[in-house]
């Protein structure tokens, strides 16, 4: 039974770094559809494959960094300042997106995958070197 208790030594701070990255992602997901003209949400339950790839690329390009930050964080607040940087990256990626693409706000309710594949991959390139980033 010693090494079930040396195993769990660190659930209490597991919990509390898990229960903070969920918070965050919650956050950023309720960030991120209030900023793109259009309801991801709906448009997935409608079966809209360019919403699901795009708001799928935005959510991997968030976790990717905040995973991150969880690993070289020292503290809650540490990371939560880190989640916040994560976040304003992606909504930047999305601006920048726009400003590539400018129909992209019409083109993802109306189902051009294209565009959704190309907003996924520019959200998850920008999480892949965030989190490279931050290794301070």
């Amino acid at each position: 039974m010693e090494f079930l208790k040396l195993s769990l030594e660190g659930l209490d701070e597991f919990l509390g770094y898990f229960g903070l990255c969920i918070v965050f992602v919650a956050l950023f997901l309720a960030i991120y559809v209030r900023v793109t003209p259009y309801r991801e949400i709906a448009l997935i339950r409608e079966g809209n494959s360019a919403a699901a790839a795009s708001l799928s690329g935005a959510l991997i390009g968030f976790v990717l960094p905040l995973a991150s930050a969880v690993e070289h964080s020292v503290n809650a607040y540490d990371l939560a300042i880190w989640a916040t940087i994560a976040l304003v990256v992606q909504l930047l990626v999305y601006g920048a997106a726009r400003l590539v693409l400018p129909g992209i706000g019409r083109d993802i309710p109306a189902g051009k995958v294209a565009s959704g594949i190309f907003l996924a991959a520019l959200s998850v390139g920008a999480g892949i070197l965030s989190a490279a980033s931050m290794s301070y």
